[in-house]
């Protein structure tokens, strides 16, 4: 036997092997659909009687494993059911000799066949016949269960009939030797009544009766005859049939213990004890599990059963009978089976290091020559056990493998699909989601070098299917997460081939589907940069709004009543690190200065990187930098435009580094510290721009304070001298201004001087108001220098050719302050004379005027 079934438990023992095929041309969807409803009739009752049997179906079962029915009852085909399309009787002969070949293929083992066929009509589907069903269509076809059945039963009588035939002692009859293929050349010229061979007979006789017993559903039969079995062929050294006896008795205890079966699947088989004779059946309460699976109520019936083994004993014979069967080279696939029901068993008692055990022995069980999809299942079925067991790692070990062997150079059309889907399969093994939002959480999990390793296969298998996008994707996390494990050389490596894909496909924020459904969330690159800090920046201060107050009027207070509230106190908190305390203004540039670092080892090109906004349409206007290898902190600053009014919060910011877009989140930067994500946009305000016709002077007579913008003239005059000041005012924005108002300030240059200085008027000027963008208007100051030198001698020694030298002349604005119209306000004190005047200007664009 070269072909071992991976999926066998202890308790297919117990059953009776069905084969289900087509003949001829028969649609595989319906051929399966027939198939279903077949293979749903698993468990039959008897009639007359409490005993259940128990029906495994194939579709596909290898006729030399056919030859080794004898040395285990279960592995032989003993019912043939075969589906076959005839529309015409002229056709029907034909359909029926091939049934019949198809029996002789199995036909030295059947108990009985049937034959099912479907579109034929007429007379001679009328005609009563015990081995062929004839159905119109396969919607029709309502009798299929019943009619299997009945197939059932009389497999059930064929095989009772056995049992009991094999079963008598008939004194003086020559018991004949069974054999497996292997065997039959060695017992030529052996003496046939020797004391040895006798027992030898009666030994494998034994065995294959406890095998009948337990198919035809006498459980504690079985048990008996096994532990015959086991005494008579250990006395005379028969290992390989010794061991197959000390399987059966484990299957048969195995099947008392455990109801409700090791195969793994809940509901298969009846919890009640089915599969055991009415004595049994009795026994199997409904109860609790202890630790090992074992129901307790049946721990008292256990002493009962003596030749039942205990669930030690179980997992001792089981080694046995394995260490039995690797003496035999030509048994490798019994001895492979075995470890696998070992194991089933092991995982439902939960006894994980033995079971390991059990299956590190099966991996080096040597077999013929597989073919490279048996090599798939073998590894598939090895990766599955070991998950059972709770191996996880292992299992993603085996998984791992079998995904390599879908692509084998050997095979003429790789599978790269199957081998990319096992890949995926292999990710939890290995503490690995394709999700990079479980790398955000803190201390790495799992092995990198074995990480990047099945992400680099990854890649590679998604280029061999031809889908790019994953290739991109794929790499995208694999340069995001495993970064920090990454060589210099690696880095270089992974970012080259990322280039080389993008070229072709890049990088999306977009979902991608699989075709089996699971969804690949996107990777955007928030290490490339890392962004230490995200500040929100003020206007500049030529564009800083400010609350409209009257220069000359008196400030309103704005305070309000003090409420103290624990509850708001207690919230304050995380308000406060968003709050902003000034304000964008709608149509102006905004500023964020984030502060980056490149962590690669050569020059990291980011391009298009803009803001990410919510709350008012938002124009972000991308920039594109360049950071040095291993930069260290490096400010960079993004721009854009609000374009309405209301709220704004920046939540990111998006880069396109090697062809591949990201949307990068500040909720999902760990660490990053910031100033605050809101701020109001107030409407669009007025922007003014003002010349004077004096010369700009070198000297600040006065600082100016945080809210104004500045600028300083110089004028030289003689005593009793009057000159003008000639200042323009141009607006420059996109709004009308409305108001002007105009004040003046004096400061002491020298406290004994005194006199008026400065006056003006402001009709003309008002009346060119509101002055509408792109527009200038004009207005004159008169400079008057008279000075008093009477009880002044010192002043004399200052002087010089009794001239004065005016300079820092301040020419002031509280940028974007709107104030009403007014007319001039000239000095209360005719005696501050000499002093120098502050002109506020209402929206004063920036600096960039000169006078």
């Amino acid at each position: 036997m070269s072909v071992p079934d991976y999926m066998q438990c202890a308790e297919d023992h117990q059953t009776l092997l069905v084969v289900v095929q087509p003949i001829g041309i028969v649609p595989e969807e319906s051929f399966f659909r027939i198939y279903k409803r077949i293979s749903a009739v698993s468990q039959v009752n008897v009639r007359d009687s409490q005993r259940v049997l128990y029906i495994r179906y194939r579709h596909h079962y290898p006729p030399e494993n056919n030859e080794w029915g004898d040395f285990q009852t279960h592995r032989k085909v003993v019912g043939l059911i075969t589906i076959t399309d005839c529309s015409s009787a002229k056709d029907w002969p034909q359909t029926f000799e091939k049934f019949h070949l198809q029996k002789e293929m199995y036909g030295s083992t059947l108990y009985d066949s049937r034959l099912f066929v479907f579109g034929l009509q007429g007379e001679i589907a009328e005609q009563p016949r015990t081995d062929v069903a004839f159905y119109p269509s396969y919607d029709e076809c309502e009798t299929v269960e019943k009619r299997i059945e009945d197939f059932i039963e009389s497999l059930f009588i064929v095989l009772e009939s056995k049992r009991l035939d094999r079963a008598t002692d008939k004194s003086g009859d020559k018991i004949p030797l069974l054999c497996v293929p292997f065997e039959k050349k060695d017992f030529v010229g052996l003496d046939t009544d020797s004391r040895h061979y006798k027992k030898r007979c009666q030994g494998r006789m034994r065995k294959h009766v406890g095998d009948l017993c337990l198919q035809a559903g006498m459980l504690q039969d079985s048990l008996v005859h096994y532990h015959m079995a086991v005494e008579l062929l250990r006395s005379v050294n028969d290992f390989l049939w010794l061991g197959a006896a000390l399987e059966g008795l484990c299957s048969a205890s195995v099947i008392y213990h455990y109801p409700g079966g090791t195969g793994g699947k809940v509901g298969s088989r009846r919890a009640q004890g089915g599969s055991l004779s009415a004595e049994a059946g009795n026994r199997h309460r409904p109860g609790a599990l202890t630790s090992n699976g074992i129901n307790a109520d049946t721990s008292a019936e256990i002493g009962r059963a003596k030749n039942c083994l205990s669930p030690e004993d179980i997992i001792d014979k089981y080694k046995e009978a394995i260490s039995y069967y690797g003496k035999y080279k030509n048994a490798g696939v019994i001895e492979l089976e075995a470890c696998v029901k070992a194991v089933r068993v092991l995982a439902i008692q939960k006894r994980s290091m033995e079971a390991s055990e059990f299956l590190q022995n099966a991996v080096y069980i040597n077999l013929r020559q597989l073919s490279e999809e048996e090599k798939i299942q073998r590894y598939s079925i090895l990766s599955e056990l070991y998950e059972r067991i709770g191996f996880h790692r292992k299992s993603a070990f085996f998984k791992r493998i079998a995904a390599m062997q879908c692509a084998a150079p050997s095979i003429p059309e790789p599978g790269w699909r199957a081998c990319y889907k096992l890949l995926l399969e292999t990710l939890p093994g290995y503490s690995l989601s394709l999700d990079p939002k479980d790398f955000s959480k803190g201390t790495h999990r799992g092995w990198a070098a074995v990480q990047m390793r099945l992400l680099h296969e990854l890649v590679y298998a998604s280029r061999r299917m031809g889908n790019p996008a994953l290739c991109v994707r794929h790499l995208s996390f694999l340069l995001q997460t495993m970064l920090d494990f990454l060589s210099d050389q690696e880095k270089k490596d992974v970012t080259q081939s990322l280039e080389s894909y993008t070229a072709k496909c890049p990088g999306t924020m977009e979902f991608i589907t699989l075709p089996d459904g699971l969804k690949l969330p996107p990777v955007p690159f928030t290490k490339l940069p890392i962004v230490r800090s995200v500040k929100l920046l003020n206007l500049p201060t030529s564009l800083r709004p400010h609350k409209m107050k009257s220069l000359l009027g008196q400030n309103v207070s704005t305070k309000s009543p003090f409420i103290y509230s624990p509850i708001i106190a207690h919230s304050r908190g995380e308000e406060r690190n968003k709050k902003i305390d000034f304000q964008w203004v709608q149509g102006d540039v905004c500023e964020v200065q984030l502060m980056v670092y490149n962590p690669m080892p050569f020059e990291l090109r980011v391009e298009n990187m803009g803001l990410l906004t919510t709350g008012v349409e938002f124009e972000s206007l991308p920039a594109a930098l360049s950071l040095p290898a291993e930069s260290g902190l490096y400010p960079v600053t993004l721009v854009g435009v609000p374009q309405t009014t209301g709220q704004i919060t920046v939540n990111g910011y998006h880069t396109s580094v090697f062809g591949v877009f990201s949307d990068c989140l500040l909720d999902n930067l760990p660490g990053v510290k910031t100033n605050g994500c809101t701020v109001e946009v107030i409407p669009a305000l007025p922007r003014l721009q003002i010349s004077t016709s004096l010369p700009r002077s070198a000297h600040t007579l006065q600082p100016s304070s945080g809210d104004e913008i500045s600028t300083n003239v110089s004028v030289q005059l003689y005593n009793g001298e009057t000159q003008q000041l000639i200042i323009k005012l141009e607006n420059i924005g996109t709004e009308p201004l409305e108001k002007l108002e105009v004040t003046a300030k004096t400061v002491n240059t020298k406290e004994k001087l005194y006199g008026d200085f400065l006056s003006w008027k402001l009709e003309d000027t008002l009346s060119q108001f509101p002055l509408k963008p792109g527009k200038i208007a004009t207005f004159t100051v008169n400079i008057k220098v008279k000075l008093d030198f009477s009880c002044q001698e010192n002043l004399l020694q200052d002087l010089s050719d009794d001239g004065i030298s005016v300079s820092g002349l301040p020419l002031s604005s509280p940028f974007r302050q709107v104030v009403k119209p007014r007319v001039e306000t000239k000095p209360i004190n005719p005696q501050e004379s000499s002093k120098v005047g502050d002109f506020s200007h209402v929206k004063d664009e920036r600096p960039s005027f000169q006078e």
